[in-house]
């Protein structure tokens, strides 16, 4: 069973160790999170989660508020979305479904405030599988766009294009 629970300072190592895993590090080169002080500081704009599948970490969720991000990293944008950044921490519980799994916990999470339309997702250009998981999602691709050094591609998940594909996969069934 996988759950979500708040990250603390106690994740610290956990989170250093995942930060310089090969798979990792290839999906997030250029980001320093600073973990020393970011799992200490809890603005209302965030959430960052550890999930665990039976009490084992294995990987980790960052939710942010866009508009009220401090970075302001996204640029302009409407308060009615929502950004995820997700990541399996050890390269052997990749391909096992934890990360759909982690990803449909944080799409529920994040459409629960119904205020919110739609969810946005930065990977790498060049992460095709990345590309191809949000995707299998109900992402769809948006734009190319440069953060910093990386060049990403955008995919946005709007929360009546979920509800209209659960629908019919709901009829299909």
């Amino acid at each position: 069973m996988i759950g979500l629970r708040p990250a603390s300072i106690k994740d610290l190592d956990l989170l250093r160790r995942w930060d310089k895993q090969p798979h990792v590090v290839v999906a997030d080169p250029h980001d320093d999170w600073e973990w020393e002080t970011e799992l200490l500081n809890n603005p209302g704009w965030r959430e960052q989660l550890i999930a665990e599948l039976n009490g084992r970490p294995i990987g980790f969720i960052q939710i942010i508020d866009p508009a009220r991000e401090e970075s302001g990293y996204w640029g302009e944008i409407g308060s009615a979305y929502r950004a995820i950044d997700i990541w399996i921490g050890e390269e052997s519980d990749l391909g096992k479904g934890y990360g759909t799994k982690m990803m449909e916990m944080a799409i529920e999470r994040c459409f629960k405030n119904g205020k919110v339309k739609a969810i946005l997702i930065d990977p790498l250009a060049s992460n095709t599988d990345a590309h191809r998981f949000y995707e299998r999602l109900g992402f769809r691709f948006v734009e190319e766009r440069r953060f910093g050094e990386d060049d990403c591609f955008v995919f946005q998940l709007d929360r009546d294009v979920l509800s209209e594909r659960r629908k019919t996969e709901g009829a299909s069934h």
